[in-house]
C-alpha cells in the first residue's frame, strides 16, 4: 500500500481541502445529469463551478467556513459583490455538512437564513436541497 512520506504544507493542504469540496460538488451534479464546466482560473469571476442543463448557466462559487454542527449562527461576508453569481455552497471544514444559498447582496448574512437549504455531506441529500433551491 502506498503511503505518503513527505510533508504537505499546511497553506498547500488547506487549499487541496477546498478543492476536494469543490470536486465533491462536480461529482454529485454529474451524477445529476448536469454538464459542469471548471474555470482555469477563477479570481476575478468567482466562479468555482459552471453548470448547464442544456439551456440555461449557473455559476457556482464553493466556500468553506470553520464551524461545528452546533454553529450554524455564523454570518458569512458577501465576498461577490458586484460579481454575478447564481449560488454560493457552504461546507464545514471540521463538519458533515453544509449549506446552499442564493447569491445576496447584503455585506453580511447568518448562515442559517430561511433562503439558504441545509445539507448534510452526502450526495442525495445535497441534491434533495439543491433541488429546492434551483
Amino acid at each position: 500500500m502506498p503511503r505518503r512520506l513527505t510533508q504537505t504544507p499546511e497553506k498547500t493542504h488547506a487549499t487541496m481541502k477546498n478543492i476536494a469540496f469543490e470536486s465533491q460538488v462536480v461529482t454529485w451534479l454529474l451524477h445529476d445529469g448536469w454538464q459542469v464546466f471548471t474555470p482555469v482560473l477563477d479570481n476575478w469571476h468567482k466562479t468555482d463551478i459552471l453548470i448547464s442543463d442544456g439551456q440555461k448557466y449557473y455559476r457556482i462559487q464553493v466556500k468553506t467556513i470553520t464551524a461545528t454542527k452546533g454553529k450554524k449562527n455564523i454570518e458569512i461576508e458577501n465576498h461577490w459583490k458586484d460579481i454575478h453569481i447564481d449560488y454560493v455552497i457552504y461546507f464545514a471544514r471540521e463538519g458533515e455538512w453544509g449549506y446552499i444559498a442564493p447569491a445576496f447582496s447584503e455585506e453580511k448574512r447568518l448562515l442559517k437564513h430561511d433562503e439558504h437549504k441545509f445539507f448534510e455531506l452526502k450526495r442525495k441529500e445535497f441534491l434533495t436541497a439543491f433541488h429546492t433551491i434551483a
